[in-house]
């Protein structure tokens, strides 16, 4: 599955704009999408370190039009919290040397507003 297919549309209310100045974000996902699906996608799209990913299933609702009653389909709901302070990764190479490894990271995601 490609990173566009995982991801399909930020959900936006007023909790999850509450939850982006802690670097949490909201996404409707794939429903065959896992937790590291998602973990990669988000980083390959948005150019961000992933720290957690935490999932939800969203029942339908039932909704009627006059006699005809019918059902909302269900959805998958993920909270992404992103690393809102990235820093540079060292560790131990061959002969004991520190690397580090300084990856360009963005602090938050500016897509996400429609900006």
């Amino acid at each position: 599955m490609m990173a566009e297919d995982i991801i399909i549309e930020p959900v936006i209310t007023e909790k999850s704009n509450d939850g982006i100045q802690e670097g949490k974000y909201t996404f409707k996902v794939n429903k065959k999408a896992t937790k590291v699906d998602i973990a990669k996608a988000v980083e390959k799209l948005f150019e961000v370190k992933v720290l957690k990913v935490n999932t939800i299933n969203v029942s339908g609702k039932t909704r009627r039009v006059g006699r005809n009653v019918g059902k909302t389909s269900d959805w998958k709901k993920a909270i992404v919290t992103i690393d809102t302070n990235p820093s540079d990764t060292k560790y131990l190479a061959k002969g004991g040397k520190v690397k580090k490894v300084s990856k360009k990271y963005k602090d938050s995601i500016e897509e996400f507003m429609g900006a």
